[in-house]
């Protein structure tokens, strides 16, 4: 996000609009005398557009130029109305469960693994990303394809990301994928030991499909590893004909 100096009147309407509280700076015009405005600290900005889109400037001042590469993957990750081209969704990730009775993302014996990297007021760098994906991938887990973070890997076997983006930031960052529920363990643990690394908070994601008898799979072992956890359902409805045949 960008301001107009020459527009700005350091009114500070927009201060609370934004996730990270980086609009806090307020200079003194150069050539217009008595004539303060804000400046946006570009480094932690994230490009959210939260303070734009807020519509609070009396004067039209705030504005969201497009900006190049890397820098670009700030907005695509932290601005919800941003479509990033090579995975065609808007925001951070897939739907996930949302439509599994289509889609069978999720099938019977599989597990939904997903790392959400960053919070409003703390923000993730993608060298923090690199650090889970890198635990991650080599422990049997398998990348969301329609996931951006999945599109900024220069290695996927890996989970490497490109060099030129890990000094980028976003408000949050999600890693979405997928397991064995034979895996998920191990899998657990390496999210485990990526925590000691990083310099943000995550929080984690056990997504599973609830068979017709209506047990859910990951439990009994969340229970056995000691972990704490909340449960929350998605009900498929059935009416995204057609439905996915989980079997015969």
């Amino acid at each position: 996000m960008k301001v107009d100096e020459n527009k700005c009147m350091g009114c500070k309407r927009c201060f609370p609009y934004c996730p990270l509280g980086r609009i806090q700076i307020l200079r003194q015009h150069e050539k217009i005398p008595g004539r303060v405005y804000i400046e946006i600290d570009q480094d932690k900005c994230t490009d959210c557009g939260m303070c734009f889109r807020a519509n609070v400037c009396p004067v039209d001042a705030l504005y969201q130029p497009a900006e190049p590469w890397p820098r670009e993957v700030r907005a695509i990750l932290s601005n919800p109305l941003i479509e990033y081209k090579g995975s065609q969704v808007p925001g951070r990730g897939t739907e996930e469960m949302k439509t599994n009775d289509v889609t069978g993302r999720f099938l019977p014996g599989e597990v939904g693994v997903g790392i959400e990297l960053g919070r409003p007021g703390v923000a993730t760098y993608f060298r923090d990303v690199e650090v889970v994906a890198m635990v991650l991938m080599p422990l049997g887990y398998e990348m969301a394809e329609e996931n951006p973070v999945t599109h900024f890997m220069s290695d996927r076997k890996t989970g490497k990301l490109r060099e030129d983006i890990l000094d980028e930031r976003a408000t949050s960052a999600i890693i979405e994928g997928k397991c064995k529920l034979e895996n998920l363990p191990e899998v657990l643990e390496g999210i485990k030991k990526a925590a000691e690394k990083v310099d943000t908070v995550f929080s984690v994601e056990i997504i599973s499909k609830v068979p017709p008898r209506g047990e859910i799979p990951i439990i009994p072992i969340l229970e056995r590893l000691g972990y704490e956890y909340s449960i929350n359902s998605k009900n498929n409805m059935g009416l995204g004909e057609p439905a996915f045949k989980f079997s015969e």
